[in-house]
C-alpha cells in the first residue's frame, strides 16, 4: 500500500465500509444521529454477499447465550424490524416456526431450549404434542415441537433498499466499486486508501468497518490499530436447496440444533416456496458454488421430520458463508462490535463475526455502534 498523505486526502465525516444489511443499518443510524455518511462498497450493488445469501428469517432470539450481544440485539432488533417493515411497506410475514423433535433424546432437549429462550427474553414458546402438530402442519411426522410465534420471514433486498433510501434521504451516499485497500490512524482522523476506477485517499473523522467477510483483513490493514484486537477469520459455507412449486407447509420447520448450526431446516420465501439448508462446510476461500451432489446428504435429515419428501425433489438454490471468528469445533463466538473502549482508537468501530442473527439484529446493531461512538 502506498504511503497515505493527509495533505492529499479528501476530508469526510463518517465512512462505513460495506453496504450489506448491517453496514446499511449502521449508516442509517449514524445519518439519523445527524452525521454525514459515506458508505464504501467494494462491489457494484448493495448486499451482494452474506446479506443476499441467507434464510431471510426474522429470528426470535432463542438459541443464544443469555446476556450476549447476539441475544440482546436479536430480541431488540426483531421487535424493531417488524415495526420498521410495517412502517415502510417491506415484505414480511410473521409466520412462526416449529422446532421439532423425535425420540426421547430430542424431546428432552426442547425443555432446555425453552429455558434458554426465556433467559434471553423469548417467553412465547409453546410446547406442542403430536396431535397439535399434525393439526397445524399435516405433512410433519414428529413426536413433539415448540412453536415460536415471533419468528418470521422478510424480503431482505426490500429491507436494504429501504435502509439505502433512509441514508440518502438524510444526505448520505453510497459509493460502489470502491474497495478500501488500507488505512492509517492519525491525530486528524483515519486515512483510508480507496481503490477502484477512481482511486482516492479519504480522511474520515469516524470509520466503521462493517466489511463482512473482509472485516478482519481490513482491520489488519489499518496502521495504528493494535493487531491484538483483531480476531482470526474462518469461513463456514452452507448450501441451500429448493423444492419446486409450493411447499405443503405454512411455517418454518427447524430440527433441534446441532454443534455448528441449526441443522437442515425448512424455510419459506414470501411466495411459499420451500428452501432447505444450510449444511456446514468449512472452506479456505469464498466460494458460492452449490454442488448438486450435496443434496443427497439432505434427504435423510429432512425425512426425519417430513417423510414424504420425494426422491430427486431438491434442486440447488444458493450458498451462503458464515463469517466465523472461531475455528471448526470451537463454540460459536458472540458478535464482536469493538469501539474505542475496546481497542483504544478514537472514532473507530470494527464489526467482527456478524453472522446469524445479523439481519434480524441489524437495526439494533446500528444503534449500538452510534452509542459506542458517543460515549
Amino acid at each position: 500500500m502506498p504511503a497515505l498523505s493527509i495533505a492529499e486526502a479528501v476530508p469526510v465525516d463518517c465512512v462505513v465500509a460495506g453496504a450489506g444489511v448491517v453496514g446499511l443499518a449502521v449508516a442509517r443510524a449514524l445519518a439519523l444521529a445527524g452525521r454525514e455518511v459515506l458508505v464504501l462498497e467494494a462491489h457494484g450493488l448493495i448486499g451482494s454477499e452474506t446479506s443476499a445469501r441467507n434464510s431471510e428469517v426474522i429470528h426470535a432470539g432463542i438459541y443464544y447465550k443469555p446476556g450476549s450481544l447476539k441475544a440482546r440485539l436479536c430480541v431488540n432488533g426483531r421487535d424493531r424490524l417488524y415495526v420498521y417493515c410495517a412502517e415502510r411497506g417491506i415484505g414480511h410475514r410473521r409466520c412462526g416456526k416449529l422446532i421439532v423433535a423425535s425420540g426421547e433424546a430430542e424431546i428432552a432437549k426442547l425443555d432446555g431450549i425453552r429455558t434458554q429462550a426465556a433467559a434471553c427474553g423469548v417467553v412465547d414458546l409453546a410446547p406442542l404434542d403430536r396431535a397439535e402438530i399434525r393439526e397445524m402442519e399435516p405433512a410433519l411426522a414428529v413426536d413433539a415441537a415448540l412453536l415460536s410465534p415471533s419468528t418470521g420471514i422478510i424480503d431482505s433486498h426490500g429491507l436494504m433498499l429501504a435502509l439505502q433510501g433512509d441514508i440518502e434521504d438524510r444526505g448520505g451516499a453510497i459509493a460502489f466499486n470502491a474497495p478500501i485497500l488500507g488505512g492509517k490512524v492519525t491525530d486528524a482522523g483515519i486515512l483510508l486508501d480507496v481503490g477502484g476506477a477512481e482511486p482516492m485517499t479519504l480522511l474520515a473523522t469516524t470509520f466503521v468497518n462493517s466489511a463482512g467477510h473482509g472485516a478482519v483483513a481490513l482491520a489488519n490493514a489499518i496502521e495504528g490499530l493494535d493487531q491484538g484486537h483483531v480476531p482470526p477469520a474462518y469461513l463456514c459455507k452452507g448450501s441451500y436447496y429448493s423444492l419446486p412449486g409450493r411447499a405443503p407447509f405454512s411455517r418454518l420447520v427447524y430440527p433441534v440444533p446441532e454443534a455448528a448450526g441449526l441443522g437442515v431446516h425448512l424455510t419459506l420465501d414470501l411466495g411459499g416456496q420451500a428452501r432447505f439448508g444450510p449444511d456446514t462446510e468449512w472452506i479456505e476461500a469464498v466460494d458460492y458454488n452449490v454442488e448438486p451432489a450435496r443434496a443427497e446428504r439432505f434427504y435423510g435429515a429432512i425425512r426425519r421430520y417430513w417423510p414424504a419428501l420425494p426422491d430427486g425433489a431438491l434442486v440447488p438454490a444458493y450458498a451462503g458463508i458464515r463469517p466465523k471468528i472461531t475455528p471448526p469445533g470451537a463454540p460459536a463466538a458472540d458478535f464482536r462490535i469493538d469501539g474505542p473502549a475496546e481497542h483504544g482508537v478514537p472514532e473507530l468501530v470494527n464489526l467482527f463475526g456478524i453472522e446469524s442473527p445479523g439481519l434480524t439484529a441489524s437495526l439494533a446493531i446500528g444503534d449500538l455502534v452510534v452509542d459506542k461512538l458517543t460515549r
